[in-house]
């Protein structure tokens, strides 16, 4: 029989401070092991809603319809082959009896047992009724399988008052166990389970007894100024930001949301200042120092995105709700004040010596042992700069220039003091040096936008000198790393060669770039004179970048036959810049009514001409249109070329693919009509020559047997 009693199970476990970082991960596994472990066990039901509760002090989880017994099961279980549980005269043997022990069935008679064909071979079977798991038992197992293994960054040693040692990520001072208002006998960490907990540190008054799972959040949040759900706290947070911000926007990043949730119980909100004077210094700089060393939220006029400026205000999360702030406040000033000073310190500092002069010193780094120093790369992607810039702008030197310039600088702010203690502004400082220095515009900015995209949907470099170095940076990147055996494996990919391919896809893409990506491969490698392996490498390279082409262009909502018409396109290696029109073009031609006849006939062509040892080129002799199904279509291809090279030319793709669709009749007639595999060899060759030029003519903008079912 199975217990009537279904109601809500709460477990927490009260600990010292838990790593902020890591409380969202160890709250979602806390529960999750908790519930799995009563669910493999029959102690939930359909109707079971689990929830996490995660604050500094405490990882916690109520289970509503939790049964206090689960069902009975019945169960079948195999004992033995019959040939290994009865010898030869039919008695049981000792591996029989033995086995029957274990199962704990030991004076069970033989002939109690089921025999039944299991496989090919005939096996004893037992069927029996299991008892359900009493709630201790399985919470107890659930408890010690769950503490095993959570994900701990850093496992800590500590010694009971009792003198017991154990572990755990922090001392752990109680830990609570009710079954609605009934405490569950359960033991983890040297402590026996109850129903009393502590609340806020300094906010509540002492232990706060939970009278019933059902209450455990309320509890929590009237008497021990708790609120205990990650979630909860996190919205709340969010809201008293938008709130306190008022006109001004916060800058809300998730990772900072996240780690400020995670270091507050009862979070209050409270605005600060600090000096104008500080936003001499670039802004970027200011908002990364609060928010990595103070965890404070920065203010603007306006959304970054939109030009926004930072503002002398900005937001703190405090742990302690107060009508009287002002000590809170005036400390956050008094602590954020000397990162400031640092901040703008490093900044006038770092401007007293230009980025070109920084340059030769990047020898002293280095970025990689087979790839040498940053000032080799840097060599390496002021020529190779200067060699796409050539290849996208033909004789505009002023664009060389600038592109080969871009590149010098681009590594030099590696070498500031800001970079030093703030890596993630790389690139951004280099901007604002360069400007300082009086380089041009587009230097400054390719300074910064040579590192973009930095991640799938992150905008793509705004400048054209930045288009080029970014293309530099992750093409000397790709091919370099990729040269020295450090290509991805797997999951792996410690040097983001992923991201940089799919960059270099989007800009190609994006920005309809007249280059060709082979080539850009070619030259890439002609810049590494040592360290590297020969340039066969390059097609797995190929290979790899166009594996990148088309998840983005999945991503981008087209179809896989979509997708390999386009590519295997001879003509579409010429440059990636008029994809999309390619694309669009295959796709409205598919929705053509003859668009599916056509492309079987390409189909079938295509395998026609692969069997002849050498498809004909040249003149087709009109003298040997014999047929009149292969006249009307050696004129149906005279009419449509004229125009479908024209519209190609244009790239006009949907005009020349819809011009196409007029030779459906004809070839549907020629191969009804007309035998290609002639015994006569000239009619025969005449006939595969037809046949070669209407398969080029079909597949300039796309291989449309691709689009065969």
């Amino acid at each position: 029989m199975m217990s009537t009693a279904q109601r809500t199970l709460l477990v927490e476990l009260l600990t010292e401070e838990l790593p902020p970082k890591a409380l969202a991960r160890l709250g979602d596994a806390f529960a999750d092991g908790i519930a799995n472990g009563l669910r493999t066990r029959g102690l939930t039901t359909d109707a079971s809603v689990v929830t996490p509760y995660a604050t500094p002090r405490r990882l916690a989880v109520t289970i509503s319809n939790a049964l206090e017994r689960a069902p009975d099961a019945t169960i079948r279980a195999k004992v033995l082959p019959v040939s290994v549980g009865l010898d030869a005269n039919g008695n049981p043997t000792p591996p029989l009896a033995k086995k029957l022990a274990a199962m704990g069935f030991a004076d069970l008679p033989v002939a109690s047992l089921e025999r039944a064909m299991d496989g090919k071979a005939e096996a004893f079977f037992h069927t029996y009724t299991a008892a359900g798991a009493q709630l201790a038992d399985a919470l107890q197992a659930a408890l010690d399988e769950t503490l095993g293994k959570l994900p701990i960054p850093k496992v800590m040693s500590y010694q009971r008052p009792d003198g017991e040692t154990v572990q755990f990520v922090r001392p752990v001072h109680g830990l609570v166990a009710l079954h609605g208002d009934t405490v569950v006998p359960a033991t983890a960490i040297g402590l026996a389970s109850g129903n009393k907990t502590l609340g806020h540190r300094f906010l509540s008054s002492g232990e706060v007894v939970v009278a019933h799972a059902d209450a455990y959040a309320s509890t929590l949040a009237s008497e021990g100024k708790v609120l205990a759900s990650f979630a909860d706290r996190r919205d709340a947070i969010r809201t008293q930001l938008f709130d306190a911000a008022g006109s001004d926007h916060v800058i809300m990043p998730d990772a900072l949301l996240d780690e400020v949730t995670a270091l507050v119980e009862w979070p209050a909100i409270y605005a600060c200042h600090f000096e104008e004077v500080f936003l001499s210094v670039p802004q970027e700089c200011l908002i990364l120092t609060m928010q990595t060393n103070q965890k404070y939220f920065a203010l603007t006029d306006k959304p970054l995105a939109e030009g926004g400026r930072l503002t002398n205000r900005f937001l703190i999360v405090s742990n302690i709700a107060t009508d009287t702030p002002e000590q809170i406040v005036t400390g956050n000033e008094r602590v954020v004040r000397p990162r400031l000073a640092d901040a703008k310190f490093f900044f006038e500092q770092d401007k007293k010596r230009p980025l070109a002069d920084r340059v030769p010193q990047l020898a002293n780094v280095v970025y990689h042992n087979k790839l040498g120093s940053q000032l080799e790369r840097t060599q390496r992607l002021v020529r190779l700069a200067g060699a796409i810039a050539r290849m996208l702008g033909g004789a505009d030197q002023n664009a060389v220039a600038l592109a080969e310039r871009g590149a010098l600088l681009a590594k030099a702010d590696l070498l500031t003091d800001m970079v030093g203690e703030f890596p993630e502004l790389q690139g951004t400082m280099g901007t604002y040096y360069a400007r300082h220095d009086g380089e041009a515009d587009d230097v400054a900015r390719a300074c910064s936008e040579h590192y973009q995209p930095r991640f799938a949907g992150d905008a793509l470099p705004a400048s054209d000198t930045g288009i080029v170095v970014a293309l530099a940076d992750k093409l000397e990147t790709l091919v370099g790393i990729w040269g020295i055996g450090l290509q991805p494996t797997g999951e792996k990919d410690p040097f983001a060669l992923r991201r940089h391919a799919l960059g270099i896809v989007r800009m190609l893409v994006e920005r309809r770039l007249p280059v060709m990506l082979s080539d850009l491969l070619n030259v890439t490698y002609q810049q590494f004179t040592s360290g590297v392996a020969g340039d066969a490498y390059l097609s797995d390279v190929y290979q790899f970048v166009l594996d990148r082409l088309r998840g983005y262009l999945r991503e981008r909502g087209y179809a896989a036959n979509e997708i390999e018409a386009v590519l295997v396109s001879p003509s579409i290696y010429l440059d990636l810049s008029d994809l999309i029109e390619r694309l669009e073009a295959v796709r409205a031609f598919s929705a053509l009514p003859q668009a599916e006849a056509l492309a079987a006939a390409n189909k079938r062509i295509g395998n026609i001409l692969k069997k002849t040892a050498a498809p004909p080129e040249g003149v087709i002799a009109a003298s040997l249109l014999i047929e009149p199904a292969e006249k009307a279509l050696a004129a149906a291809l005279d009419k449509v070329t004229p125009v479908v090279e024209a519209k190609f030319r244009a790239h006009e793709y949907a005009q020349a693919l819809s011009a196409l669709a007029e030779l459906r009749d004809a070839v549907d007639a020629f191969f009804n009509d007309v035998m290609v595999m002639a015994d006569d060899e000239a009619l025969r060759n005449n006939r595969l020559a037809l046949l070669s030029h209407l398969h080029l003519k079909m597949n300039l903008v796309a291989d449309l047997s691709k689009l065969a079912a």
